[in-house]
């Protein structure tokens, strides 16, 4: 029998029920035959998890019952996730027997050839960068608990790291033989997947023998997967990405080998790399929440609440120069109402517009950036003016708290990003604007509001404001790392304190001031002349500085926010089936 052409049909009995199944390649299901009007339950091959000899059961340990004509065969199920948007993936199994030992044989033998014609890429080796102190500090159990026996039951060998220390992830993935391996595994937060995401970078560039302090050039997309097993104090990267926050979840999408292409920002200062993000590149407001939260640390992530509300308060705009290079227009808006799913039709289209003709040096892809070359100056747009927020985000950046995010159309794999600027307004309007990220109401839809589909931002201060915000803040800017090359952020100790505080204590001009600041007294009576950068939750050294999108540059082990309608076996059908997957503490 060819592997292409699989097929397998017998009588099987599920618990005390005969059940006619069927293995067509790409399908296994099974009908209970003595039942009026049963219904057919339907298991893609590509979602099985395993096939394993016996009655077997996956606790916290693996138990098996030893018997010569049964299997068990496990899959993935989906459930609601209640308040979240995406679908729940939980491990579904169901115990088959068989008439004879033979029958059993022939059945786990075709099912594991099925899987592994069906599902080519599925990782085999993975390497696991465990972070213990980020969110909870349980990063240790979330894996060896939830995820381990996942990885085990698939046949997926891994080399676990428990990091030490901060950048640990980074630099063994720029310095360590990487062969072998599928993809790289991160368990924490966001931060956690940031190091992943520059160690991977870094060393494809390297690899390619490519410049990444240069804007203009054309990064060379990562051959290695990311997968993240989220365990951090936010996870907004996974939220955006499969949307819901569960270990089980985005473990199976690994295993399963799912590849999502997601959009990267580099960011560039005085022909040097910053730093790449996939969220949120902020100003102002969200760069001086960061900066106030790192003097209260002890508060744990009411921080964040707590500092939002002080920097509210203290009602600071900041002058600035925004150019932009605008996106075609017809390929997509961020005021079109879309939202990017699984299968989404604007990111495949750009999938075949950025890489169709990608050997050719005059491709769409390549081309884009030559447009930073002077000669082609006309082509973006400056603006200049006071600013609450001016923000950038490759994804919609979406949270438990602003379920559709910063930039609800935003695409995850389209080449583009959307930049948001928040001009200065009152303050009831921009408390207003602020509390539409947690509705469903457009918070775009404002006279103070804007936002645009770009494929590259620069930011400066306006000459008067230069010298002025230099010394605020130029003594504390990190310097550029003579092994990586990259312009060293603050950290998130306490070097990101002082940098932190190195933006208040100073009085404000009368020419700072252009709005009269409301609960005078209470924190609005000092500011600096320049806010920071907020970078995927990383403050920023510089002020002024060059954006970059690069489409699709990494891989991570996702398909998208799932849209619960369209998915098949999330019904009755498999809401019987067992699944025995719980965290024991």
């Amino acid at each position: 029998m060819e592997e292409t052409d699989l097929r397998l049909e017998s009588s099987l009995w599920v618990g005390n029920k005969r059940c006619q199944a069927v293995l067509t390649g790409w399908h296994f299901n099974w009908t209970e035959v003595d039942k009026k009007n049963s219904g057919k339950k339907t298991i893609p091959v590509a979602e099985v998890i395993g096939v394993e000899e016996g009655r077997v059961e996956i606790l916290s340990q693996k138990s098996v019952e030893d018997t010569d004509k049964d299997f068990t065969v496990f899959y993935v199920k989906r459930s609601s996730s209640g308040s979240s948007y995406g679908l729940l993936w939980r491990l579904g199994r169901t115990q088959f027997s068989c008439l004879s030992r033979v029958l059993r044989d022939q059945w786990t033998k075709h099912l594991r050839t099925a899987l592994k014609t069906h599902s080519p890429l599925r990782p085999k080796r993975l390497l696991v960068f465990i972070n213990p102190f980020g969110g909870k500090k349980k990063g240790r159990k979330i894996y060896h608990s939830l995820v381990a026996p996942l990885f085990e039951l698939a046949g997926i060998r891994c080399h676990v790291i428990v990091t030490e220390r901060a950048n640990q992830a980074r630099d063994h993935l720029l310095k360590k033989d990487l062969t072998g391996f599928d993809g790289v595994v991160c368990v924490g937060g966001d931060g956690m997947f940031s190091e992943i995401l520059h160690g991977l970078i870094g060393r494809t560039q390297q690899e390619a023998g490519l410049c990444e302090n240069d804007p203009t050039v054309t990064l060379q997309p990562c051959p290695l997967h990311i997968g993240i097993v989220p365990a951090g104090s936010t996870d907004c990267v996974c939220y955006a990405t499969v949307g819901v926050i569960d270990p089980v979840t985005s473990a199976l999408h690994i295993i399963i080998g799912d590849s999502q292409p997601l959009d990267v920002c580099s960011v560039h200062h005085a022909s040097a790399l910053v730093r790449y993000s996939v969220s949120l590149l902020g100003y102002g407001f969200y760069g001086d929440v960061l900066a106030e939260s790192e003097k209260h640390r002890w508060m744990g992530p009411l921080r964040y609440d707590y500092s939002g509300t002080m920097v509210y308060l203290s009602n600071r705009s900041y002058a600035g120069i925004v150019q932009y290079l605008p996106a075609d227009p017809l390929l997509s808006s961020p005021r079109d109402r879309t939202r990017c799913l699984s299968g989404c039709s604007v990111c495949s289209r750009s999938t075949e517009r950025l890489f169709s003709h990608s050997s050719d040096p005059g491709s769409l892809y390549s081309s884009h950036f030559n447009q930073f070359s002077s000669d082609a100056e006309g082509e973006w747009v400056s603006v200049e003016g006071r600013f609450r927020c001016v923000s950038l985000t490759c994804m919609s950046s979406s949270c438990p708290k602003s379920p559709l995010g910063l930039s609800p159309s935003a695409h995850l794999a389209d080449g583009t990003g959307d930049l948001i600027l928040v001009w200065d307004t009152h303050p009831l309007g921009f408390l207003k604007f602020l509390y539409r990220h947690t509705s469903t109401q457009d918070q775009f839809d404002m006279p103070f509001v804007e936002v645009h589909r770009v494929k590259a931002v620069r930011f400066s201060l306006p000459p008067e404001k230069e010298e002025e915000a230099y010394e605020e803040i130029g003594g504390s800017s990190g310097g550029i790392d003579e092994e990586t090359g990259y312009i060293e952020t603050v950290s998130r100790s306490g070097s990101q304190v002082s940098l932190a505080e190195a933006g208040t204590g100073r009085e404000m001009t009368n020419e700072q001031k252009t709005t009269t600041p409301f609960l005078c007294g209470l924190c609005c009576s000092k500011a600096p002349a320049a806010s920071v950068w907020n970078c995927d939750g990383e403050i920023l050294p510089t002020t002024e500085m060059l954006c970059r999108i690069h489409g699709q540059l990494v891989r991570l082990y996702a398909r998208g926010i799932e849209d619960g309608a369209a998915v098949h076996n999330c019904g009755e059908e498999n809401d019987k089936c067992d699944s025995g997957y719980t965290l024991h503490k």
